[in-house]
Order: C-alpha cells, then sequence, then structure tokens
C-alpha cells in the first residue's frame, strides 16, 4: 500500500439520493481552500449532456488513456465509461484532500492505492429516492424501480464509511459533509 499523507474521498450512493447537489454546494463551500480539491470526473458522455460539469471524452480515446494507465480509478456505469485522472495521486501525496463521485465497484482498488481513504456514502430514503428520479424525467418507472433496488447494494466491510442522510435539507446534509471532510479519521 503506498504512503500518501493526503486523504482520498469516495462519494457513492445511488441515482437519486442526491450526490450531484451536495457536491455542488460543497465545491462552493470548499472553492477557496487549496487542500479540498474536487476533480472533474472523464466520461463517455457528451459535455452538453447535462448533470455534473465533466471532462467529456469519446470512448476509443478513452479506452486509450486507460491502457495507457491515464486513470487512477476507472468503471463503467448505465452505458458510459468513467475515470478519475492519475493526477489525484501528487495532490494526494502532497497532503491534499481529494474529493470524488465514484461507483461502489471501485471503493477496494482505490483502497489498494492509497493509505487514507475515507467513502463518504449518500443515502435516501427509497421514497424520497422514488420522486426524485421521477421529477428528473429520464428513466420509466421499470428504471426507478431497479435504481431502487440497487440502492441496497453494500459497500466493503473494512472501509471507512461516513454516510450522509439527504432526505431532508440540503443544508443539513452540507454540513455533515463538511464535519467529515473537515475531521477525517
Amino acid at each position: 500500500m503506498p504512503l500518501d499523507s493526503g486523504r482520498l474521498f469516495l462519494v457513492v450512493g445511488p441515482s437519486g439520493v442526491g450526490k450531484d447537489s451536495v457536491l455542488d454546494m460543497a465545491r462552493a463551500h470548499f472553492r477557496d481552500n487549496p487542500d479540498v480539491l474536487f476533480p472533474k470526473r472523464i466520461i463517455t458522455r457528451a459535455a452538453d449532456a447535462g448533470g455534473e460539469a465533466h471532462i467529456a471524452m469519446d470512448e476509443a480515446t478513452f479506452q486509450a488513456r486507460a491502457m495507457a494507465g491515464d486513470f487512477v480509478l476507472s468503471w463503467q456505469a448505465h452505458g458510459y465509461h468513467y475515470g478519475i485522472s492519475k493526477d489525484i495521486c501528487a495532490a494526494i501525496g502532497s497532503g491534499r484532500q481529494v474529493v470524488v463521485n465514484v461507483s461502489r465497484t471501485v471503493i477496494s482498488t482505490a483502497q489498494s492505492r492509497f493509505s487514507h481513504v475515507t467513502v463518504i456514502a449518500i443515502t435516501a430514503k427509497p421514497e424520497i429516492i422514488a420522486a426524485r428520479l421521477q421529477q428528473r424525467g429520464r428513466e420509466t418507472a421499470a428504471e426507478i424501480a431497479k435504481r431502487i433496488e440497487r440502492a441496497k447494494l453494500s459497500l466493503p466491510g473494512d472501509a471507512d464509511v461516513r454516510s450522509i442522510d439527504n432526505s431532508g435539507s440540503l443544508e443539513d446534509a452540507l454540513v455533515a459533509f463538511r464535519a467529515i471532510i473537515s475531521t477525517p479519521a
């Protein structure tokens, strides 16, 4: 396991729990703090597709960069490829705190590559998730049901997991998020 002095925060949670909303508020809160970094994900999705600000990349280029070892973490979900640039290694090595939105499937990989990893699991009540997914209007009722079922997937038992219930106000979730980032284990 490599030695590093910073910490990697992995933000996870199923669609509809409000990860992007919580992350947007956290980015704004920490924007003047050079010790907390929120790198953009690289995604094989058009830049103007909506949702989070990301680095758009076509699939062929993504695959070539993955083969070249340019991503410290990468995964596939919902028909897209996602990657986190290996550039975060230098930031963590220099003592910075790096916050990334990832799939639960890469938690073990992250734990094997970094000494200090904290998982921030954003959750919400199933009925709130369903209402949020219906409101955004991108999924059918059957797809929403699948996403609700996926929300029940567990996290690795050996992970340092901090949970934030985002069933209430975003301000409450931000307070909890700030506390986790400000006082890591």
